[in-house]
């Protein structure tokens, strides 16, 4: 099914040469992404179907792979992403199963994951509250879902300080400072924003902790409750 088809992206979707700058803008960021890949692998047992929504170049997902034996599947919206991310898991020596798909619609059965992680990505989804459904659906009962994103609230000096520890070179930087302060920030979500959609979600709740630019969004599906026998 065509990209156009699957509409679940505010702006402009990120194809062609945007998404091949956006991968090599975030090479610079390769320490981080091993970073978030040792802590999510710490929270997970071997064995476990994990699912990346909008995993973009599949830097972070090419990581975990490398700590553990979980089966790993990334979803995005995004045709030269999927191929981007299968040729880096490629060469990194992996198997991940990238698909093409929508956050909102996931062609996954339910209760097909124990972890779903979604990173600089849920502020670009065009209906939230059906991703989080979805994420939802998904999972099995006791699964989690984290979602990590930009703080509405975020200065302008943390994000430059951002930016420069990251050793973009000064095009780089310039342009990814600019996409930030008049694209991403305005997308953005605050602390309540992310507790109301939670609420309206089906998980219900949501615990949210402040990172140097962002948040982590933690969501748990309750495990299902069996009826006692009579």
């Amino acid at each position: 099914m065509p990209t156009t088809e699957l509409k679940g992206y505010k702006g402009a979707g990120m194809e062609g040469r945007t998404a091949r700058w956006y991968a090599r803008t975030r090479q610079n960021e390769m320490e981080d992404f091993r970073q978030q890949a040792r802590k999510v692998a710490a929270r997970l047992r071997n064995g476990c179907d994990v699912l990346e929504v909008a995993p973009g170049p599949g830097y972070f997902a090419s990581e975990l792979a490398k700590l553990g034996d979980f089966r790993i599947t990334g979803l995005d919206i995004s045709e030269t992403f999927v191929e981007i991310a299968t040729e880096h898991a490629r060469k990194a020596g992996v198997k991940i199963d990238f698909r093409l798909g929508n956050a909102s619609a996931m062609p996954f059965a339910n209760e097909s994951f124990d972890f779903v992680y979604c990173s600089a990505a849920f502020k670009n989804f065009t209906e939230p509250v059906k991703a989080l459904d979805e994420m939802h659906r998904v999972l099995r009962g006791g699964g989690e879902a984290l979602i990590q994103d930009l703080r509405k609230d975020v200065s302008l000096e943390e994000i430059n300080s951002y930016v420069e520890q990251s050793g973009r070179k000064r095009f780089d930087a310039w342009l990814t400072k600019m996409a930030f302060r008049f694209m991403l920030v305005k997308r953005a979500y605050t602390r309540e924003d992310f507790v109301r959609m939670a609420e309206r979600s089906k998980f219900g709740a949501c615990e949210i902790e402040a990172s140097s630019i962002g948040f982590d969004v933690r969501l748990r599906k309750k495990e299902a409750t069996v009826a006692a026998s009579s």
